[in-house]
């Protein structure tokens, strides 16, 4: 059939196109007579419907909506990366490869570090299987409706085999500050960085969001490329490319860590002058069949590397110091700065903690300060630029009412506190903790939305938030909202009541327990009716608990107007049971305190501290005379020297496999 024809060429045509101008950024026809294709395309495949394609170039411009992502199970583990912040720690890493590889020299590649997000793609006989994001590294989210709105990546490629290619989808920086342009004039809150909208953009459930947001992506990562005879990365790379794959121009091959070096160093002096952001520089052995006898971790290779760029520094001026009040009434001084781009990301405000902080930097309203990312992440203000004072700056003070009720602050140096539990600053602060992911995860149901529904008098307290679907006709009336993002935020609410106990306990926001101590208090009591018994003779007796958390706990629940809460809650049928694994009461590490250091080869540390945790262990930071235990892997530091001073029991990890192998026989 002529139309049926007309169809394959035109898909093959623009495919070519999208290649041309995407990714060799050569493109051969102009815009209009590829959006007359495209047309076309699209008039065709409507009368055509037998002609279906989920690949197709006229899918690229999203429309699709999902209910939810469906999870993929990734068939190798997307493992993470281990640091170095120095050039000690890139010559340490070289010679801990030379001396596995007994060579004098290792070959490397190096990579610009894009602050994006990872992402796997999947191909069977050279067509697009599935696109997933990395999720924990074991089992990601299926995001191919929204991948293939990204108009570089192949959707079939020449090759007809089977292939994995793993990369990073990132928003360029124009793009970024185009569409935080859009989003301010129609009163949106803006994305806080490239990656963040990015991320953001690719977790969009209508893949036309998606495909508005100018997504792009480089791929550095051809997973089975030995299945291809292909024996090093930079080849793979390579072969990458001539696949239509969009590979990074920076990389570069090195001889020796020096090269690595000079590398680095240069890319630092032009990072500013990239059209994407990136926090390091990735180095990968270059040789392929060296891999498998470098061997791995449980988390990361032990062939390659991020290096990570020392923390970026601005100065900007601190224009004002305002106030907020917390959930518990605690006083946070927050700086406003002009605004200044800090790795990445437009800062216009950061936290000054209390007034011992700013009097210990000195710092003055109207000064020029420098300004960084602790840990890449959260605003700091480091310190004020003395040789740019005026004189016109204004001394920092203390103020010594609540900025919201008007109460009288009370000091529990070095905090200021509102004493007033009616204050309507500290209800909201509550109910967005109630809500927030380690609490009860109610998606949807963040500050902005908190605040909202607050000022519209529709959720004034805790009992109110499952009570929202009583004003649904109402809530679709209000900016923001639509009948879907309705439907869903009731959804997320009913969902939030089959929370596990410890959820709950930690939402209540009780003064001294935290998301830990939520957890050993619903181990412990089961049901939300015991720990509300519960005399504080009896919780000094629990591991964990001392004076101040245990009154803090008989507290909260004497008070009548907390037991009416609880009630309201059951009538709601929030869950008040403690949905978890039982605490093993008799194995060899219950009720032992356990420090671990060190890189372990079968266990992550997150997942050994919850297995030692459910097996009734304490597990801590320090290392103390306290300690029971100290367990022991690769390049473990001055924990494992401080053990051995302190004639404290060290577990290397075969001794510990063999232990959890008793414990679980």
């Amino acid at each position: 059939m002529r139309e049926h024809q007309r169809i394959l060429e035109l898909r093959s045509l623009l495919e070519q196109y999208n290649y041309e101008y995407y990714v060799l950024d050569q493109p051969t026809v102009s815009d209009a007579e590829y959006d007359r294709l495209l047309h076309e395309l699209i008039l065709l495949e409507k009368k055509n419907p037998e002609m279906y394609d989920p690949f197709s170039p006229s899918v690229r411009v999203g429309g699709k909506v999902l209910d939810e992502f469906k999870k993929i199970t990734h068939k190798r583990m997307m493992l993470s990366l281990g640091n170095a912040f120095n050039e000690d720690d890139l010559r340490a890493f070289d010679k801990r490869v030379r001396e596995i590889l007994r060579v004098d020299n290792v070959e490397y590649v190096a990579e610009v570090k894009i602050d994006g997000l990872a992402m796997s793609l999947d191909y069977q006989d050279g067509k697009l299987n599935y696109g997933a994001t990395r999720g924990d590294g074991n089992v990601g989210e299926d995001v191919t409706n929204n991948i293939i709105t990204i108009k570089s990546i192949p959707t079939k490629v020449n090759i007809n085999d089977n292939f994995e290619v793993r990369g990073e989808v990132y928003m360029p920086k124009k793009a970024f500050e185009q569409i935080n342009a859009i989003r301010e004039q129609e009163g949106e809150p803006l994305f806080a960085n490239a990656r963040n909208a990015a991320a953001g953009s690719i977790r969009q459930l209508d893949s036309k969001i998606a495909a508005s947001r100018r997504l792009e992506a480089y791929w550095y990562y051809f997973v089975n490329a030995q299945d291809f005879d292909i024996g090093t990365h930079y080849d793979a790379l390579l072969k990458l490319k001539e696949m239509g794959f969009r590979i990074n121009p920076e990389v570069q091959k090195c001889k020796n860590i020096d090269e690595v070096i000079d590398y680095i160093s240069k890319i630092n002096e032009k990072r500013e002058n990239l059209d994407y952001d990136i926090d390091g520089i990735v180095i990968k052995i270059n040789d392929l069949s060296k891999y498998d006898l470098i061997g791995y971790t449980v988390k990361t290779p032990k062939w390659a590397i991020a290096y990570k760029f020392p923390p970026e520094e601005a100065v900007t001026k601190l224009t004002d110091i305002i106030f907020t009040v917390g959930r518990t009434g605690k006083i946070t001084p927050n700086a406003v700065l002009e605004p200044v781009r800090v790795s990445g990301s437009l800062v216009q405000s950061a936290t000054l903690h209390n007034e011992d902080f700013i009097k210990e930097r000195n710092l003055k309203i109207g000064d020029y300060v420098v300004l960084r990312k602790a840990g890449d992440i959260i605003p700091e203000v480091v310190r004020p630029v003395i040789n740019k004072r005026t004189g016109s700056e204004i001394d920092f003070k203390m103020i010594t009412n609540c900025p919201v009720c008007g109460a009288l602050l009370i000091e529990k140096a070095p905090t200021h506190f509102c004493p007033n539990n009616l204050c309507p600053a500290r209800n909201i602060e509550g109910l967005i903790h109630f809500a927030s992911r380690n609490a009860m995860d109610i998606e949807g149901l963040g500050e902005k939305v908190v605040e909202l529904l607050f000022n519209e008098g529709m959720v004034k307290s805790i009992p109110d938030i499952y009570k929202l679907y009583e004003f649904k006709k109402d809530l679709i009336e209000v900016e923001g909202f639509s009948y879907k993002s309705t439907d869903n935020l009731i959804d997320a609410i009913e969902r939030s009541k089959n929370q596990s106990l410890e959820k709950l306990v930690f939402g209540l926001g009780i003064k001294e327990v935290g998301a830990k101590t939520a957890k050993i208090l619903a181990q412990q009591y089961k049901h939300i009716d015991a720990l509300m018994n519960a005399p504080k003779e009896e919780l000094l007796t629990i591991r964990d608990i001392g004076p101040v958390a245990a009154e803090a706990i008989v507290n909260y629940f004497s008070d009548e107007d907390k037991k009416t809460l609880i009630n309201q809650l059951k009538d709601a049928n929030v869950n008040v049971k403690y949905l978890g694994k039982e605490i093993k009461q008799d194995s060899f590490f219950s009720n032992k305190t356990v420090v671990i250091t060190g890189t372990l080869n079968s266990f992550g540390r997150k997942e050994l501290t919850v297995k030692l945790e459910e097996l009734g262990a304490k597990v801590t930071g320090s290392v103390s005379p306290k300690t029971d235990y100290v367990i022991c892997g690769e390049n473990a530091g001055s924990k494992y020297t401080r053990a051995k001073e302190l004639n404290i029991s060290v577990i290397e990890e075969d001794e510990l496999l063999s232990i959890l192998k008793k414990i679980e026989e």
